[in-house]
Formats: C-alpha cells, sequence, structure tokens
C-alpha cells in the first residue's frame, strides 16, 4: 500500500485530506519525500468540499477568499483552478452589496484605487446603513486597528466588541458593517471574538493594501478543485492517497514510527514513516496524539458552528452573484445555481450562510426553512412571485474552532512533544484565523520543520 523511497529515502505520512494535509503532502513530495495522505472520508478536502444531493452538487457551506490570501491562491494555481481557469473567480475590485431586512436600506462596500486606508473612504462616507452621525466615527477604530499587533498575547484577551465600544461605535455600527465582515471571517460573534485575530483580519484584508480584500470564491464545486484536482496534484507528485482510511492513535515507540491505518474493509495496515504529520482537527488530533505529547492544552480550542440553509426557487431570485445583509439571521447569501451544476435557464438555487449559529444550529429543519423562507422574501422582493421548491439544511457544527478572546496561547505551532510528530492544520499558530489561508499555511509550516528536522537545519 505504501509507496517505495523516492531520492531522499524519507517516508511521511499524512493523516487528513483538508487543505492542510494536501498542501503538506505537496510541499513533502516537492522536497523527495515518499508520501501517503490518509483520509478517513472517501473524497478529500476536509471541510471544503461537495456532495451529491440529487440533481445538486453542494459545497458543505460557502467558502470565500481574499486577494490577501496569497498561500491559498497558490496552492489553486498549483491545483489548475486559479481565477484564469474559469474554476474560480477573483473581484478586480472589492464591492459587496449589503442590505437590511428591517428597512430595506442598502449599501455599497467598494474600493476605489486610492492607497490604502483611503481607498474605502468613498464607501465609508456614503454608507446608507448607518446614519451619518456613525459614518462620521469608522475613522478612529479603522486606523487604532493599523496599529493593532495582532500577534500580542495581551491585544489576544481583549474582545473585539469592547474594543469597538471604546473607539466610539455604536451598535448599530457594530452590527450593520464591523460585525459583517467580523463574524463571517472569525465565526464568532465581535463581543467574544480575540481582538488580535480582527486585527489580523481588517489590518491584511482592508487596511494596509488597498486590494487585500478584492473577493473570490469558486464557480464550480469545491469538490471539483479540493478533490478532483487535488487528487491529479498528488499522484503527478508520486503521492499515494489512501481515502476511505482511518488512522489509529501513534504509539510511543521512539525511533521507527509506524501508523496503524485500518480502510473501509477492516484490513489494518502498518505504514513506516520517518516523520507524521497530524493534519486533522484540533479535537482528532488530540485523540490520535498521546496525552503527554500534547504541545498546548489544544483540546480547550472548542468548537463554532456554521449553518447554511439552501432554497431552490423557480426562477431568479438574486440580482448578482451575492449579497450580504444586516438586521436578519440570513447573513450571507449566495447563488449557487451554476456552481451546483442545476441546469436549466429558470430554477435558481441560492444559499444562505450563517455563522456564529450557536443560537440556531440546533433548531429543527422545518422551522429554519420557515424562518429563512421569511427572511428572503424581507430582503430579495422577487422572492413573491417565484414558488420556492425545496429547502434543506447542512450543519457544520465543528466549522472552525472558537476564536475567541485569550485563544491564541492554546493555538500550538507544527512542532510536538513526541519526535517525528507534527501538527498542521487551521487551527495551529499560523498568525491567521481559521481560514483556508490558515490551512495551507500550516501545511507548509509543517512541511518546511519535517525538512529541516530531517536534515539537522531546525
Amino acid at each position: 500500500m505504501n509507496a517505495g523511497p523516492t531520492e531522499t529515502g524519507q517516508r511521511a505520512v499524512v493523516v487528513g485530506g483538508g487543505l492542510a494535509g494536501i498542501t503538506t503532502a505537496l510541499v513533502l513530495a516537492e522536497r523527495g519525500w515518499s508520501v501517503t495522505l490518509v483520509e478517513a472520508r472517501p473524497r478529500l478536502g476536509g471541510r471544503a468540499t461537495s456532495y451529491r444531493r440529487g440533481e445538486l452538487t453542494v459545497d458543505n457551506g460557502q467558502h470565500v477568499f481574499l486577494r490577501c490570501c496569497t498561500a491559498y491562491r497558490g496552492l489553486l494555481d498549483r491545483l489548475g483552478a486559479g481565477p484564469d481557469t474559469g474554476l474560480t473567480h477573483l473581484q478586480d475590485r472589492l464591492d459587496i452589496p449589503l442590505k437590511s431586512a428591517s428597512d430595506a436600506s442598502t449599501a455599497r462596500l467598494r474600493r476605489t484605487a486610492l492607497p490604502a486606508p483611503l481607498h474605502l473612504a468613498v464607501a465609508l462616507g456614503g454608507y446608507g446603513l448607518l446614519p451619518l452621525r456613525d459614518r462620521a466615527k469608522l475613522g478612529g477604530p479603522a486606523f487604532a486597528l493599523r496599529r493593532t499587533d495582532p500577534a500580542s498575547l495581551d491585544v489576544d484577551e481583549q474582545g473585539f466588541g469592547h474594543f469597538l465600544r471604546e473607539k466610539g461605535q455604536s451598535q448599530a455600527a457594530i452590527d450593520r458593517l464591523w460585525s459583517v465582515i467580523s463574524t463571517a471571517t472569525l465565526n464568532i460573534a465581535p463581543d467574544d471574538a480575540s481582538l488580535a485575530l480582527a486585527a489580523k483580519v481588517f489590518r491584511t484584508g482592508l487596511l494596509e493594501t488597498n486590494d487585500g480584500a478584492d473577493l473570490g470564491y469558486a464557480t464550480v464545486p469545491l469538490g471539483r478543485i479540493h478533490d478532483e484536482l487535488a487528487r491529479k496534484a498528488l499522484d503527478a507528485a508520486g503521492v499515494t492517497v489512501l481515502d476511505s482510511t482511518k488512522a489509529e492513535p501513534l504509539s510511543e515507540v521512539p525511533l521507527i514510527r509506524t501508523v496503524t491505518v485500518v480502510d473501509r474493509s477492516g484490513e489494518r495496515t502498518e505504514l513506516a514513516a520517518d516523520a507524521v504529520v497530524l493534519a486533522v482537527p484540533h479535537d482528532v488530533a488530540a485523540t490520535l496524539l498521546p496525552t503527554p505529547h500534547h504541545p498546548t492544552a489544544f483540546g480547550k480550542l472548542g468548537h463554532s458552528p456554521i449553518l447554511n440553509i439552501h432554497l431552490r426557487y423557480d426562477r431568479p431570485v438574486l440580482d448578482g452573484q451575492f449579497l450580504a445583509a444586516v438586521d436578519t439571521p440570513a447573513q450571507w447569501i449566495f447563488d449557487r445555481t451554476a456552481a451546483s451544476g442545476l441546469d436549466g435557464p429558470a430554477g435558481r438555487y441560492v444559499a444562505v450562510t450563517v455563522s456564529a449559529a450557536d443560537a440556531l444550529c440546533e433548531t429543527p429543519t422545518r422551522e429554519l426553512a420557515t424562518l429563512f423562507e421569511a427572511e428572503l422574501a424581507r430582503l430579495l422582493p422577487k422572492t413573491k412571485d417565484a414558488r420556492l421548491e425545496e429547502v434543506f439544511v447542512t450543519r457544520e457544527q465543528h466549522a472552525t474552532f472558537r476564536q475567541e478572546r485569550g485563544s491564541a496561547p492554546l493555538r500550538p505551532g507544527p512542532a510536538t512533544g513526541m519526535p517525528g510528530v507534527y501538527l498542521a492544520g487551521a487551527w495551529t499558530a499560523t498568525g491567521w484565523p481559521d481560514t483556508m489561508e490558515s490551512a495551507v499555511r500550516s501545511g507548509i509550516n509543517a512541511a518546511r520543520l519535517v525538512v529541516d528536522h530531517t536534515t539537522g537545519e531546525g
């Protein structure tokens, strides 16, 4: 089952076929390692993949990236899925339409070609979701965030909501502007969110360069990119992929590392490895790594859920590709018709994403269907003349780790206390929030440390 040694004679087992594991495997293979990638599910991509549901191909949540996500964009290029291929789209300039469900007021968060942070001055000055008195105060926290150090543990102990109130922000400004960005990227309410992570989001995306927040998304099912194309890239690199195969907890054997895996038929195999990378969620890593070797108390990171409500109408209901909404649980609405493979000019499929969905995640599907049908009727006038043909719900209970204040010390680096064993995952200490970008960066970090330790450079 295991590929033979290549030019270095070094063998690695990467446990986990999400973006972190895919990246780790590709980087190690490029450095001449023989790599086996083990994934418990039948498909790659982790929490950013797709599944079939009748005639639809459904993503397990709407995933977006920004121009500043250079590591993830590099992976897309490596997989042959960059914006120039038509498989993903990246805005020429940030442009986010917004609407209030309570009073139908609108705004557009659109940048100009001016240098940061002046590139947003026109958009914020005319931000129709806030009264003039609130718009006049937006510059204070923006400039303060530019001076806030995301790497500071003291900053990490502070809440983002408290910071905004200290800078004179009203609750309306928090709900109708700041939270639109922070809740979507951090998957936690502003009052609970780490100020350090919020500062990273706003500094890197919006305040340091004028194009960092240009928004991108897949125009095909994510499984096409993170599963199909990833498999092709891994195969071309010589990586052996074992899907539907689970890794068992690591043993304490100190010298010759082996990983025991069990495939779908129950067959057990021992994989010898000079290095093992656990590229899995933090709660899974805690079960695979012997407790004395946990580098931090990362098992305490917790989780935050994301809820996705999928609605099929008999005709178009959304103007444009997406809409950000306020004063409603329907935070972001995306038209997923073409990306899902839905044929025909009439029918439309939209997906509503609700981040920080703790209050709704246990709500029965029937109640959610009723709630979000009504919310979309408030936001999208065209739904009143459309027939709703289907509603279904997907719940990601463990979508991200809980990115609350005080979480930074719980995020470990790639090294563990166990020789030859490393960690990767968006939850590790990458300096980024739990995103696709963080996952890819973690894979690069882990692979580099593996090579450095093996060659004596680390």
